[in-house]
């Protein structure tokens, strides 16, 4: 066993390992960020211009997540619909009333009155990409790290 597998060995994870978890993590940060909220803000703030309703929430969990229901009155008829991913008012309890948006031909289609500015989900969105970069950054520096170490190996 060479020094440096000694020494990674025992003060944590040695180079290959950072550089295998920071990419993982980079790359999985940049998808959620590129696939999945920005995505999730842009789907809000189309809903600045819908229908408006008043609900109550009818179904509470993580809002942010996608996990919360409201129910509200469309066109003389009751609809239960999901919060889309990038929602707040997760802290609120069943029953709670709150304004809503929907789309005119599509009434299950909805998003909280305080959300379709995509603030919420676009924060989000900015910081998971952020910290993407970030682990990626990591990612790079750990490589030039194990380049460098090959090449004086190789001397």
């Amino acid at each position: 066993m060479n020094a440096g597998a000694a020494k990674a060995g025992a003060n944590g994870l040695g180079p290959r390992a950072s550089l295998l978890m920071s990419l993982a993590l980079g790359l999985l940060l940049a998808a959620l960020s590129g696939l999945v909220m920005f995505p999730a803000a842009e789907h809000l703030r189309s809903l600045r211009d819908g229908e408006r309703a008043q609900a109550t929430l009818h179904t509470s969990g993580s809002c942010m997540a996608g996990q919360c229901e409201v129910e509200f009155e469309a066109d003389g008829r009751t609809v239960v619909a999901d919060l889309p991913v990038g929602s707040g008012g997760g802290k609120r309890s069943v029953g709670a009333a709150m304004a809503i948006r929907y789309q005119a031909d599509d009434p299950r289609v909805v998003a909280r009155e305080d959300d379709v500015g995509g603030g919420g989900a676009a924060l989000l969105a900015w910081m998971s990409g952020g910290a993407a970069v970030f682990f990626l950054a990591i990612a790079g520096a750990a490589a030039l790290h194990l380049a460098r170490q090959r090449r004086t190996r190789n001397r």
